[in-house]
């Protein structure tokens, strides 16, 4: 397969133009060998190459993107990828498009439940057939925002959804700088979830979020706002702190909480849990700003167990909370 042409003639960004489309460009991240876009009738894109995903990761933290094409060498890099810890938030507001050397029925439901766009088999990722799913993709992602804004409640949980907790921080925003006073966005991704669903099944996977909420509300002052931004991760507002310090205190109590062990379906599960922390002002002054250094920084470091140690993998049972 051709690399990009429009990576390869300036290094860092390459701005793709299509004279036939008066559409703004996509901002593309790629990682790994793509099909030349310069042609492609769903463009333009502005494109950008990445040398692998830590590098993705890292980009996705300093700016947002349209787009995001994840072209995987390998079937274990594949079967990897719903493992990858930034994987949701690349999600979160870019169409993720995965080209894989063999797309399997199996592989794509596990990629489409983790709410990535479309997956492609390399001998069928072409210009057209690529820059069409990465143009469908962000296309998909525009109407999923506008239902999530039409939709205020994560219906899973009872909780705000990322919508209504950006469109809650801008209104705290406008009053702080009116009135300024420190406040702090943590976001929480928990690991576990995925090995709950394989073995108890989908909807006690949905009881096991619905008891991480639980226990984040009742962790916290009426005055704080808790909500559900993806399918492993919430976010708390702390509206009204005293001093910075105060919310890495927050984070480490609601981090043991959520390490405590769960019933669920008669069975004890236990969470691993990483921790992002946005600073206002010193960290951003808009909602956009905060909540992407959050979700980056808990994407970035390893989730920790009960015992403290980083782990990828389920933990072992230990007797569970009465959270019932």
């Amino acid at each position: 397969m051709r690399g990009p042409r429009a990576l390869r003639q300036r290094p860092g960004v390459a701005r793709v133009q299509d004279s036939s489309m008066n559409a703004m460009p996509l901002r593309l991240l790629c990682v790994g060998t793509v099909a030349d876009l310069s042609d492609s009738p769903w463009g333009p894109f502005e494109a950008r190459a990445c040398a692998d995903l830590d590098a993705a990761a890292a980009a996705l933290r300093e700016r947002g993107v349209d787009a995001l094409c994840l072209a995987l060498a390998s079937d274990d890099d594949a079967q990897r990828l719903p493992q990858w810890a930034a994987l949701a938030h690349a999600t979160l507001d870019a169409a993720v498009v995965v080209v894989v050397p063999q797309a399997t029925p199996a592989l794509a439901r596990a990629l489409l439940e983790r709410s990535v766009q479309d997956v492609l088999a390399q001998a069928d990722a072409d210009a057209a057939a690529l820059g069409r799913a990465l143009r469908l993709g962000v296309a998909r992602k525009a109407i999923e925002r506008a239902a999530r804004k039409a939709y205020a409640i994560d219906l899973a949980t009872g909780l705000p959804n990322h919508a209504q907790l950006l469109e809650h921080m801008t209104h705290l925003l406008a009053l702080r700088e009116r009135e300024p006073a420190p406040m702090a966005l943590l976001v929480l991704r928990v690991e576990g979830l995925t090995a709950v669903a394989a073995q108890l099944g989908v909807e006690a996977a949905n009881v096991l979020r619905r008891k991480v909420a639980v226990r984040l509300r009742a962790g916290l002052r009426a005055s704080d706002v808790v909500a559900s931004i993806g399918s492993d991760a919430f976010a708390v507002l702390l509206a009204w702190i005293d001093e910075h310090a105060s919310s890495r205190r927050v984070a480490d109590k609601l981090v043991s909480a959520l390490q405590q062990p769960y019933a669920v379906a008669g069975s004890a599960a236990s969470l691993a849990v990483a921790v992002g922390l946005a600073d206002y002002p010193e960290h951003g002054r808009d909602a956009q700003a905060l909540l992407r250094r959050a979700v980056g920084q808990a994407s970035s470091v390893a989730s920790l167990g009960p015992d403290g140690q980083a782990r990828r993998a389920e933990l072992a049972p230990r007797p569970a909370a009465n959270d019932e």
